[in-house]
């Protein structure tokens, strides 16, 4: 397996891989209209956001089974996404790509590298807790508007001594 920086032959891969985390977020929220019916398609965005040189896949014989990027602004830095086909999960490949972007995020010079897990993904959150990430700087609160339904909001963590759902 190899981490190399992103082509544009890529890209049906990356798509793919783009699709298998939009619906992780689908399965970890029981909603089926998480990133509507082509989900797919904003990693194209992605692209575009954050610009091919920012992107880098793991490449096996099987083809492309991850990827990483950076959306890097000054001494400031987040990487999203990390994404890691399911079937080759707890392999290695997500740690590989998680320091190629942190060597890459130094090279850079970025002083601050952050990460946003979904609340609900305990294994990302899992994951970078253990590679190294253990410093709060944001805590990022909403209020859902929409309709809710009974079971939507799970009781969650405390923090400052008050309670939240995720």
């Amino acid at each position: 397996m190899v981490i190399r920086g992103y082509r544009s032959s890529d890209l049906d891969g990356c798509r793919a891989l783009w699709a298998e985390m939009n619906q992780l977020h689908r399965d970890i929220y029981g909603d089926p209209t998480i990133g509507g019916e082509n989900p797919e398609l904003e990693f194209d965005n992605h692209l575009a956001r954050v610009g091919p040189n920012l992107v880098w896949v793991a490449e096996s014989d099987d083809g492309i089974v991850g990827f990483v990027s950076l959306i890097h602004e000054g001494e400031e830095a987040e990487i999203e996404p990390i994404v890691v086909k399911s079937e080759v999960r707890s392999g290695g490949i997500g740690h590989q790509l998680l320091g190629h972007a942190v060597e890459q995020a130094r090279e850079l010079g970025v002083l601050c590298l952050s990460v946003k897990p979904v609340a609900r993904n305990e294994d990302a959150v899992a994951f970078f807790h253990d590679a190294g990430f253990r410093t709060l700087g944001h805590i990022q609160l909403f209020m859902w508007l929409g309709d809710s339904f009974p079971g939507q909001w799970k009781k969650g963590p405390e923090l400052f001594g008050k309670s939240f759902e995720y």
